[in-house]
């Protein structure tokens, strides 16, 4: 049998007891090597040239430099998948931005369930970083969308995200003007976060987002996140769109999940909706997505070349579900051809 290649990882910390903790964790999993650990980011650059390595996790605050600077200098000249191990903290966001691939919040070492969760999350990022496309991808070049005219009139645009979609969505949402439909978004975070993720987007668009509360209201120029530890759905309450919390199991994989949003908004909208699903592994989004698309609503494929995993747009391409499959870029504009 094919002896299947392990993913060579760099662990980046200035804490001892995080490093050990860190590398002895993931390298259990049978397809992880931890080939080495660095205390700073220089330490971290000899390493990346002597071992190259597949995946690199990385602290935030580490002496020297921080992890935020150092990756803006060091994956424009060496483009490697990097996973965010931080606090929970806002930096996690300008840290993407900078280029990382994904995140994980750093547990109390005092919690064994805390670190297994931790270490059990990390693993499975480490998985999808490195299939994740570094380096290939083009700066977004999104122009905002000028529009005057009210497109809302019962309209409803539905959006799913997993790796990579933090930047994804933002780049989607600072083009869309205020005179869009309401906007209802289903990101896999974790909580906290997604109420982070969402006061972050509030002040860098021209938008009004928050995360969903119960009885929120889907209206104009207005975008609602799901939290992160809670299933999101839409109903219809008369002529408006309500959104409804409940229930923390997850499905596909994933609370929130793609597919719950998805299929309800296919329920309470029908083609008065535009569903839309951008980079991420799996197939969460893929059937409520179809779903969409059965009763009516327009929808859209972030396509492989712009997406830094082509997994969820993959599966519901590959199953019909995406009319119109298309650059990250592209995507703004073609949600208003949509509507009109």
């Amino acid at each position: 049998m094919p002896v299947l290649k392990k993913i060579r990882v760099l662990v980046v910390d200035d804490s001892h007891l995080y490093r050990e903790v860190l590398s002895k964790g993931i390298s259990t999993d049978p397809y992880i090597e931890v080939v080495a650990m660095a205390v700073d980011p220089f330490d971290a650059r000899d390493k990346i040239l002597k071992y190259k390595p597949d995946v690199m996790t990385c602290d935030i605050e580490m002496p020297k430099m921080n992890g935020i600077e150092f990756l803006k200098r060091l994956l424009p000249q060496y483009p490697i998948p990097v996973i965010v191990v931080s606090g929970v903290s806002e930096s996690v966001f300008e840290a993407m931005n900078a280029g990382a691939v994904d995140f994980v919040t750093k547990p109390d070492v005092q919690s064994v369930k805390g670190i297994e969760k931790f270490l059990g999350d990390l693993i499975i990022k480490i998985r999808i970083a490195s299939k994740a496309k570094i380096g290939e991808i083009e700066s977004s070049n999104i122009t905002d969308i000028v529009s005057e005219q009210n497109t809302d009139t019962g309209r409803i645009i539905a959006i799913g995200a997993s790796t990579g979609g933090t930047e994804a969505l933002y780049n989607i949402l600072k083009a869309m003007p205020v005179t869009a439909p309401g906007i209802v978004v289903v990101q896999h975070i974790p909580p906290v976060f997604s109420r982070m993720f969402a006061e972050r987007l509030d002040k860098q668009t021209h938008l009004r987002v928050k995360e969903a509360q119960p009885g929120d209201f889907v209206e104009q120029g207005k975008v609602i996140i799901a939290p992160g530890d809670q299933q999101m759905k839409v109903i219809k309450v008369g002529k408006r769109y309500n959104i409804e919390l409940g229930g923390k199991e997850k499905v596909n994989g994933h609370c929130p999940s793609v597919d719950v949003l998805f299929e309800s908004v296919a329920k309470a909208a029908g083609n008065k909706a535009v569903g839309i699903i951008l980079t991420g592994m799996g197939y969460d989004g893929a059937k409520g997505l179809l779903a969409m698309k059965r009763k009516g609503a327009r929808t859209i494929g972030q396509d492989e070349k712009s997406s830094v995993v082509y997994g969820m747009p993959k599966v519901a391409f590959d199953i019909g579900a995406v009319e119109k499959q298309t650059s990250l870029e592209k995507i703004p504009q073609l949600i208003f051809s949509m509507l009109k």
